[in-house]
């Protein structure tokens, strides 16, 4: 078994940050919900393992890359909440959590047959997939729609364009394509600055990194 490697572990603005402790890692998270950089860096250190125990469950190569992405949208919801000081917890690290809630996919996460599944792990790694997700709650039902439909499904303009007016919205192909693009530059402007940097390659300042 192959474990998949993931460019953004040698970003400098991920390796920044391998000096901090898994206890630090989770405080500046939890702390800097605008900045992703942080998740990013606890995925990269822990992506072997979650992998290795999933791969292992996983009837296929496809479902086990889309079992270890929704795995990981589970734990970035999870972390925000995530205190292994409170009491009762004395014995719990980042690792044994990281495994209890890999386990809890494993084991509640139903997978759609490999045919079904459209998800590539190389096309978009799991905290790039996040902060997108938690992008796209931001914008208009509208423009999100929009967007699901050109991105997941592949509608062309006209189709979107027909479906929006058999739901009583007069919207032409045309105005589609603007909207679309505007989607886009909201879905992109969304997103934290240091995960723009980390996945899409955009400058920032060095005092971003900590």
């Amino acid at each position: 078994m192959q474990i998949p490697h993931f460019p953004e572990a040698n970003h400098p603005l991920v390796k920044s940050l391998f000096h901090h402790s898994d206890l630090e890692l989770i405080n500046l998270f939890q702390l800097n919900p605008d900045s992703g950089k942080y998740f990013t860096a606890i995925f990269c250190r822990y992506s072997p393992i979650v992998y290795t125990l999933i791969r292992h469950s996983a009837r296929s190569p496809v479902q086990a890359d889309y079992l270890f992405a929704l795995t990981w949208k589970h734990i970035y919801n999870e972390l925000a909440g995530l205190n292994l000081s409170q009491p009762g917890n004395e014995k719990l690290t980042l690792q044994n959590w990281l495994i209890n809630m890999t386990a809890y996919c494993i084991n509640e996460i139903e997978l759609p047959p490999t045919e079904a599944i459209h998800y590539s792990l190389k096309a978009t790694s799991p905290p790039l997939w996040c902060y997108v997700e938690q992008s796209l709650e931001q914008l208009s039902p509208m423009l999100r729609l929009m967007v699901l439909m050109a991105q997941t499904f592949h509608w062309s303009e006209t189709r979107i364009a027909a479906y929006l007016q058999a739901e009583g919205e007069g919207i032409a192909p045309h105005d589609v394509a603007n909207f679309l693009q505007e989607g886009y530059r909201m879905l992109e402007e969304k997103l934290p600055i240091d995960i723009r940097a980390i996945y899409l390659g955009e400058n920032i300042l060095p005092a971003s990194t900590q």
